[in-house]
Parts: C-alpha cells; sequence; structure tokens
C-alpha cells in the first residue's frame, strides 16, 4: 500500500463522513482516525434511548395522499413506476424535525421541490440538513425519528410530479 492508496481512502473517509477505518491485509495494518477519541459511553447511551426500529413486513403497502393503495416496494423488481427514493447521502443519526418539540419537516402527502429540507442527519455532532433533490410528493416515510442510517439507505420514497 503506497501513500496514493492512502490518501483515495482518507478522501472517501471524507465523503461519506467516516472518523475512523482500519484494514488489515497480510503483513499490513492500517488504522486512520479523524478528530478526537470517540466517547463509546456516550454514544450507548444514546444508541440505548433511541427508539428501536420495528421492522414493516416486505408485503406492507405504500400509503398514498389518496389513501389508495400502491404495489409494494420489490413487488415486481424496483419501486412502483413514477416513485423515487430519497437516500441518506452519510452515514449518521435521522431526525424528521429541527428539535423534538417541532413539527416534522415533511410528511406522507407534502409536496417537496428540489432544495426542500426533508430531514437531518446529524454526523460526528454536525447537523446536516438533507434536501430532497426531486420534485414531487412525499408518499413513504422509511424512517423513524432518532434511528441510525447507513449512507445510501433509503429515507423517502417520492412520487414525481
Amino acid at each position: 500500500m503506497d501513500f496514493k492508496d492512502i490518501k483515495k481512502i482518507v478522501e472517501l473517509m471524507d465523503q461519506h463522513g467516516l472518523s475512523v477505518f482500519k484494514l488489515e491485509q497480510d503483513e499490513t495494518k492500517l488504522e486512520l482516525k479523524k478528530g478526537g477519541d470517540i466517547d463509546i459511553k456516550a454514544i450507548q447511551s444514546l444508541m440505548a434511548s433511541a427508539p428501536v426500529a420495528q421492522a414493516v413486513p416486505a408485503a406492507a403497502p405504500i400509503a398514498t395522499s389518496t389513501g389508495a393503495a400502491a404495489a409494494p416496494a420489490g413487488a415486481e423488481g424496483g419501486l412502483p413506476e413514477g416513485v423515487e427514493e430519497i437516500t441518506s447521502p452519510m452515514v449518521g443519526t435521522f431526525y424528521s424535525s429541527p428539535s423534538p418539540d417541532s413539527d416534522p419537516f415533511t410528511t406522507v402527502g407534502s409536496k417537496v421541490a428540489a432544495d426542500t429540507t426533508v430531514c437531518i442527519i446529524e454526523a460526528m455532532k454536525v447537523m446536516n440538513e438533507i434536501k430532497a433533490e426531486i420534485s414531487g410528493e412525499i408518499v413513504e416515510v422509511l424512517i423513524e425519528n432518532g434511528t441510525a442510517v447507513q449512507f445510501g439507505e433509503p429515507l423517502f420514497r417520492v412520487k414525481k410530479g
């Protein structure tokens, strides 16, 4: 492994909001950390107080604003026609509103434009406002408030319009 490879790993860490990277390959061991030491006890207490994610049955229909059920996602190898997903651009904690006592940014039936803030993802104690980047109507909120999310994980389904 040379300097160019390590530099590329650091760039990928920046792009995806990672603070720790470990690699063990043959006799080579590489460990990269950004920022200060992680307070594991604080993270564990936050995770313990976060609501537990509930599994949704695979056959659950997508709720639309008209109340009609659409085909479940994956029923025919993908999303229903005209529906796209807003995915998480980073690893972090999903928040549906700007503060615990505020209304959510969006709910099922909300109209969004490309520059509409749909949620906040907290990563490394930084609150990142996430924009819709597409226009349409929210037909499903896929993540519960306070839940940990991964890079690329679907957050919302939007019927383009």
